[in-house]
């Protein structure tokens, strides 16, 4: 049996400031989209690689992607859909009849490094169908009541209940899954994939929505989201420190 990797590269730039989609912004000389899908490659339990991209731009990924000399791996490249939820559907879609665990990861965590992929394929192998990477949350966390639109620019909510920060966890990816249970979950949210407002934000709540266990095994710092300027920069140190 084998593991898929659907690596969700469909989202725009927007909050970067550019031109180009996320995925092809560059980091240390290459797009994020090639870093993240090397350290696929060299974890050593993907087997093969499902690359969503924009609109229009299937071609310009498989180049960068399937053409690269570390990410020895076969490669399909589809278009993705108005949200990630979508997106990942459509990677789902190309799974093969062998590939029973599949991972779901974000070309915007660009350094996901190796073991973390095998931490949590390990996982999915070992009886735990739905897994998630997690980091412990350092900051005090309060829940608040959604309140009236701001007056005057100055906006003002009140406070519900402070949660235990030690029984919370920040969520990266790789997020794994078993085939037949992430396709399950796909298929009883799809009426929520078309709408950015009600699309799920991870494959985890998919199944969590099914009324399935998720598992949580330790995240790495590595793993960081990029979403701005800054998250750029902090990357990029980070890729520095690699080297």
């Amino acid at each position: 049996m084998t593991t898929l990797a659907i690596l969700t590269a469909a989202g725009s730039g927007t909050r970067l400031g550019r031109d180009l989609p996320k995925a092809l912004v560059t980091l240390g000389g290459f797009p994020l989209v090639v870093h993240a899908a090397r350290r696929l490659a060299s974890s050593g339990v993907v087997d093969s690689l499902v690359v969503t991209c924009p609109a229009g731009l299937d071609a310009a990924v498989r180049d960068v992607v399937a053409q690269d000399p570390h990410v020895a791996l076969p490669v399909r490249v589809v278009e993705g859909g108005a949200t990630r939820q979508a997106s990942v559907a459509a990677g789902l879609a190309l799974a093969g009849p062998d590939d029973d665990v599949v991972l779901v990861h974000d070309a915007a965590r660009p350094l996901a490094p190796p073991q973390l992929v095998r931490r949590v394929v390990e996982a999915v192998r070992a009886g735990h169908r739905a897994v998630v990477p997690g980091l412990p949350v350092t900051d005090t966390v309060k829940r608040v009541a959604a309140g009236p639109p701001a007056a005057g620019g100055l906006a003002v909510e009140r406070v519900l209940e402070t949660p235990d920060r030690a029984l919370l966890r920040a969520v990266q990816t790789p997020q794994g899954f078993d085939r037949g249970l992430l396709v399950r979950a796909h298929a009883a949210g799809a009426a929520r994939a078309g709408a950015e407002g009600l699309a799920a934000t991870d494959d985890a709540g998919l199944v969590e929505a099914l009324g399935e266990t998720v598992h949580v095994v330790a995240g790495d710092a590595a793993a960081l989201k990029i979403t701005t300027e800054r998250d750029l920069l902090v990357a990029t140190l980070l890729l520095e420190e690699e080297s």
